[in-house]
């Protein structure tokens, strides 16, 4: 199984870095995991909608280039479909059974996903009504997806 997220921008924190490291580690006995940094544009306060929607459209030209092909493409979307972790893993579990053994998650910038992203998505999946900011987002959809994998072997993971 390949695993490939794509974030736009860089992890600044070091606790993030850390626990982005940490679950990295860890994955590695399940998947290739591939974690691919965008980078993102400036976007200062009060832009325009059109301002916006040319960061977005900016961003989402450096994701397109770096979606693996054949993936299974995995947007994070507020208005997506939200899982708990069973159902989660059940779904990447369906999703190998399947043949899809290249899944890409892609988690967008501070504007969020360019319409030309969210239209090639194969499935869109939200945590949350909330907004996190996307260095977070990394860390924990790493870490749901290490869950899933556990949940998959039938090993022991906390509750």
């Amino acid at each position: 199984m390949n695993v490939t997220v794509i974030c736009v921008g860089k992890i600044k924190e070091k606790f993030f870095r850390e626990a982005v490291s940490e679950y990295s580690k860890r994955l590695s006995k399940f998947c290739k995991l591939n974690i691919i940094e965008v980078d993102d544009e400036e976007a200062g306060q009060n832009l325009s909608e059109a301002s916006e929607t040319l960061v977005k459209d900016k961003e989402g030209e450096r994701i397109l280039k770096k979606i693996p092909s054949s993936a299974y493409v995995i947007t994070l979307e507020i208005e997506g479909k939200k899982y708990d972790s069973l159902s989660f893993s059940k779904n990447i579990e369906k999703l190998c059974i399947n043949g899809n053994s290249n899944i890409c998650f892609i988690i967008g910038g501070s504007l969020g996903l360019s319409d030309s992203i969210k239209k090639i998505s194969n499935e869109k999946l939200s945590f949350s009504d909330m907004t996190f900011p996307h260095q977070l987002m990394r860390v924990v959809l790493l870490e749901q997806i290490y869950r899933s994998f556990k949940i998959i072997n039938n090993e022991p993971y906390h509750k």
